[in-house]
């Protein structure tokens, strides 16, 4: 059995992928996270971001969306001048404004359930060979207009999906890749 091959032989990325990738995230602070990180990683690939994902750690306070949500323009400038990161102003400032949307979410009804309604609260096997896998779907379209709705950005399908895979509410790993059963049993 080979490992999916999108993750190539980079240790860092093979570790992601086997360790990470596809593994159902039930906590909404995590889940909050990742989305955050798909969202910077837009026009990038996701390499850059998992190589820079402690120092974004770092620069969000552990992605706390409490704290995140009380952020200004002193944080936004501040961030700007982190060079550990990506510094794009639009993803700094969807990230705030992702953080109130989170608290309202999380408020009402919590993120986590909020998001893993969309997929009937459990992952989504997928039996897929090489070549076939979207970039985006139906459900992905829905989830992306639901988070927007919410007043998060950087949420478009193709990221979404992207974050459904990542997060687990996918279970997209090759049917050849040793890692697919292993996360369809979790």
């Amino acid at each position: 059995m080979e490992r999916c091959a999108w993750c190539g032989t980079d240790p860092l990325y093979v570790d992601y992928h086997d360790h990470e990738w596809g593994v159902p995230e039930y906590d909404g602070r995590a889940l909050y996270e990742k989305l955050v990180l798909d969202g910077f990683q837009a026009g990038l690939a996701w390499i850059t971001i998992l190589r820079k994902r402690d120092a974004f750690r770092a620069a969000f306070e552990g992605f706390d969306p409490h704290r995140i949500a009380r952020w200004g323009e002193a944080d936004v400038e501040r961030l700007l001048g982190d060079a550990g990161i990506v510094r794009s102003r639009a993803k700094i400032e969807a990230a705030i404004a992702g953080a109130r949307a989170w608290e309202r979410i999380e408020a009402r009804e919590g993120f986590s359930p909020f998001l893993w309604s969309m997929v009937g609260g459990k992952p989504i096997q997928t039996r897929r060979q090489g070549g076939d896998i979207p970039t985006q779907t139906d459900l992905s379209v829905r989830m992306s207009k639901a988070l927007k709705a919410e007043g998060f950005k950087f949420c478009g399908p193709v990221i979404v999906y992207a974050f459904m895979q990542a997060v687990g509410m996918v279970n997209d790993h090759l049917v050849t890749c040793p890692a697919h059963d292993r996360v369809a049993a979790l």
